[in-house]
């Protein structure tokens, strides 16, 4: 009685606990299709591995690795896709990577964020540049057309002290002209008054001797 529950326990535990086959081994590569071939190397588990042909009857594939070394392995030995040990690195490398996404993410998205407001800060500043610009550009064009209209103006004040000037000229030929003839006017009055004092002195003695001979006469 005693000894079957002493079994029993055993076979309890013995229920209880689990084991699994490891995958990591290694295989030989050899230099011909049998085993009693030569070993070039022992090639460990999930190591990859170039197939050049393989051989049914034998059981043996011609592979090549990856420094160049060229081989046969048993075909039951080689997998098309890699190991579960690799693929599991593999899955537990990318859930890693998916985890640490979120983070990646907000990472980004802040120096996107930091981004936009470095481009919200420049746009401004280049606003208020464009705006000086603007106004600077304003007052060089207001300049230029007060200079214009200066230009304009100060060519036909010109052209007005040269109209201007042609007048005062045309005034003193004039005044010349006039003062020349109110000079000859003058002296033809001059010389009408003496030669009629002239006449008249020749004319009186005259007279006065008819006006004598008249009473001379009535005498």
């Amino acid at each position: 009685m005693l000894l079957s529950l002493i079994l029993l326990l055993s076979f309890g535990q013995l229920q209880a606990e689990s084991r699994y086959v490891t995958d990591q081994f290694k295989i030989t590569l050899r230099s011909g299709e049998s085993a009693s071939h030569k070993i070039l190397r022992m090639l460990p588990s999930g190591y990859k591995l170039e197939l050049i042909s393989s051989n049914s009857q034998t059981g043996y594939s011609q592979v090549r690795t990856a420094d160049g070394t060229t081989g046969y392995v048993l075909t039951r030995q080689l997998l098309n896709i890699p190991v579960a040990r690799d693929r599991l690195a593999s899955a537990e490398s990318r859930l890693e990577e998916l985890l640490q996404e979120p983070g990646k993410l907000s990472a980004k998205l802040a120096a996107v964020q930091n981004s936009l407001e470095t481009l919200q800060q420049s746009h401004a500043t280049l606003s208020q540049e464009k705006e000086k610009l603007d106004k600077e550009l304003e007052t060089i064009r207001r300049t230029a057309s007060d200079a214009i209209r200066i230009a304009n103006e100060r060519n036909e004040l010109r052209k007005l002290v040269a109209q201007l000037t042609h007048q005062v000229e045309e005034l003193k030929q004039d005044n010349r002209e006039l003062s020349n003839n109110s000079n000859q006017k003058w002296f033809m009055i001059g010389a009408g008054i003496i030669i009629l004092g002239i006449v008249i002195g020749l004319i009186l003695p005259h007279l006065r001797f008819q006006r004598r001979k008249n009473s001379w006469g009535s005498l």
